[in-house]
């Protein structure tokens, strides 16, 4: 339900994971035409203005589903959202789809081509090595991809994206430090 005073905001990154903010009620949905991808640069979480990580961004892709996470929110949110979401994204409407089949209108936030954060297309092992190598204020980006994935799965959702760049990722990991005191690992494993 969306009254005037809420409105429902998708979530198919840290938005599923990390909820850092009041909700009202929050539910498992899809956007159709959509597939996210690790093509958005990050200065200001995940990497820095000089060395930037990369985080995901949805673009538009016939066919496509991509899974997250909805949330019900009041209006007065969106101050926290639009600073958390403040490199390179906007708000855009969306039509979001809940697992009981039913739609409604809400808000993404999408970081568009034009951007001044985005870094485009890249295959999975570089993006991986990419992931692997930046650290920013919230902590280091294979964090971020990693909880991701952790979340798509506790989610039931299927990414070859996200999936390709954490298997590769993993190696990597591995092969860089094959007698770390911590290896890098799954959230969990």
């Amino acid at each position: 339900m969306t009254t005037a005073d809420t409105v429902w905001i998708f979530g198919y990154g840290s938005l599923i994971w990390k909820a850092d903010f009041a909700f009202l009620e929050r539910r498992p949905a899809r956007v159709h035409g959509w597939a996210r991808r690790f093509w958005q640069g990050s200065h200001d979480h995940r990497g820095t203005p000089e060395a930037p990580g990369r985080v995901v961004t949805l673009i538009a892709e016939p066919g496509a589903t991509c899974a997250g996470m909805a949330y019900r929110i009041e209006h007065d949110v969106f101050e926290h959202l639009d600073h958390r979401e403040k490199n390179g994204y906007e708000r855009v409407p969306i039509v979001l789809a809940f697992e009981d089949g039913t739609t409604i209108d809400g808000l993404v936030y999408i970081a568009a081509p034009h951007n001044h954060a985005y870094l485009g297309p890249a295959h999975e092992s570089e993006i991986a090595a990419h992931v692997l190598r930046s650290v920013g204020p919230s902590g280091p980006n294979c964090e971020y991809l990693l909880h991701l994935a952790q979340a798509l799965r506790e989610l039931g959702a299927d990414d070859a994206h996200v999936f390709e760049i954490e298997r590769r990722l993993l190696a990597l990991g591995a092969q860089r430090n094959p007698h770390a005191d911590e290896p890098l690992t799954r959230p969990g494993a």
